[in-house]
């Protein structure tokens, strides 16, 4: 029998699917138990509009994440710090760091997205950093450490 589901069912599948199962687990457990409905024209036709939905959806999030990803590729972020004589830094500079000076050139990036060529800057200069913007989409950037 074939199913649609109203919840995520363990070893079936994901809210929202269409699922062939036996008519006695369908009958016995999961239409009493108000887990799925069986699959008639008017289910089947809702499950293909709200799968329509969320791939619109998801293309809609793959191409503002390009947008943005072509923002900041190749741009240079510009990171003023506090050091000694030596050229050596009062710390580190941070992943927060990076993302605090991407949001004043207005690009929004998480600091768990942000990553590093090197495991921490604490000296001046220019390194190479990576922000996964979305899933299979990232830009690379410089960033600039200056005194």
């Amino acid at each position: 029998m074939k199913v649609v589901l109203k919840q995520d069912v363990k070893n079936i599948g994901k809210k929202d699917e269409l699922h062939q199962v036996s008519d006695g687990y369908a009958r016995n457990y999961l239409i009493p138990r108000g887990l799925a409905v069986e699959a008639d024209a008017a289910a089947v036709n809702a499950v293909k509009s709200k799968e329509a939905a969320r791939q619109h959806h998801a293309e809609e999030e793959k191409a503002a994440a390009q947008a943005l990803a072509e923002k900041l590729e190749g741009k240079t972020v510009v990171i003023k710090a506090k050091g000694g004589q030596s050229g050596r830094l009062f710390g580190a500079v941070t992943q927060k760091d990076i993302a605090a000076a991407l949001a004043e050139m207005g690009v929004e990036i998480d600091k768990r997205k942000i990553s590093l060529s090197v495991r921490e800057i604490k000296d001046y200069g220019q390194y190479e950093a990576e922000a996964k913007v979305a899933a299979g989409v990232g830009a690379k950037f410089t960033v600039s450490v200056e005194e």
